[in-house]
């Protein structure tokens, strides 16, 4: 039973990695990757706690990069961490550039916030500002702070700097790991067989298939992609941790019970990018 995208606190999930491996565990999981934002800090914890578990951790990173002037995630599997943790201190400070600018646009707007201080490499995000927002008492949800303010296209958002999908994704391999191209129909800024062929010609090696926002008419089409381009299909449930009685069971940790033999492809691939 295989996790191939999941956050914790050194982004934006809920769970510390430690919280995290250990209810992957009680969820039946045997592999799951930590994938934050921008971020390694939390693989080590996590590689800690599982070491009394029979869990495996694969070592992973979302980097948010940017097409068409759209976010677009790009998952990095099995990145060598001396190689990509300087590079990333970089992303990390445009973060929080970018954090500082929806604060100081929200105060024009007269809703005046403090930045939460985050530790070491802990990257500072969106979800921070709306929880900001829900504890100063100016929305009643952070979905609501999304929806009004710090969504895309709303009066405080920002723009990701610019650091292109095809940047990520070479800086993934220059760090000889697995470029996988996340949850491909949340994607705005165009359709995905017309922004595929980019991305594989820039060196993508492969989709997440299997997501919660993914139907399985997409799953489909993507795996018909995989199979065309001759990529990898990974999957997960993205998950951020449990909103108590709100969570949908798509979203909870090894709703989609992927095999391991989908690891082992993955592991190949790594190998030989080494």
């Amino acid at each position: 039973m295989l996790e191939l995208h999941c956050h914790t606190t050194y982004s934006d999930g809920k769970l510390t990695p430690t919280e995290l491996v250990n209810k992957a565990a009680l969820s039946g999981v045997k592999a799951l990757a930590i994938t934050d934002h921008d971020t390694l800090g939390g693989w080590q914890e996590a590689i800690a706690a599982a070491q009394s578990l029979e869990i495996e951790i694969v070592p992973g990173v979302e980097l948010s990069t940017v097409y068409n002037g759209r976010s677009l995630h790009i998952l990095g599997f099995y990145p060598q961490e001396s190689l990509l943790t300087e590079p990333l201190q970089e992303r990390l400070a445009g973060r929080k550039r970018r954090a500082v600018q929806m604060v100081a646009n929200l105060r024009e707007m007269g809703y005046d916030l403090e930045l939460p201080e985050l530790e070491g490499n802990m990257a500072l995000g969106r979800p921070h500002i709306a929880r900001a927002m829900l504890e100063a008492g100016y929305v009643r949800s952070m979905k609501e702070a999304f929806a009004r303010f710090i969504g895309e296209d709303k009066p405080a958002y920002v723009h990701y700097e610019k650091f292109s999908s095809q940047e990520g994704i070479e800086l993934i391999k220059s760090c000889k790991g697995v470029p996988v191209w996340a949850h491909p129909y949340l994607f705005r800024g165009g359709k995905v067989e017309e922004v595929l062929p980019e991305l594989v010609e820039a060196g993508l090696m492969g989709i997440e298939v299997y997501h919660p926002d993914c139907s399985p008419s997409q799953q489909q089409k993507l795996l018909d992609y995989c199979e065309h381009y001759g990529l990898l299909a990974t999957g997960g449930t993205d998950y951020h941790g449990e909103v108590a009685g709100k969570t949908k069971v798509k979203n909870q940790l090894n709703h989609f019970q992927l095999p391991l033999t989908m690891l082992d492809s993955l592991k190949q691939t790594a190998e030989r990018q080494i």
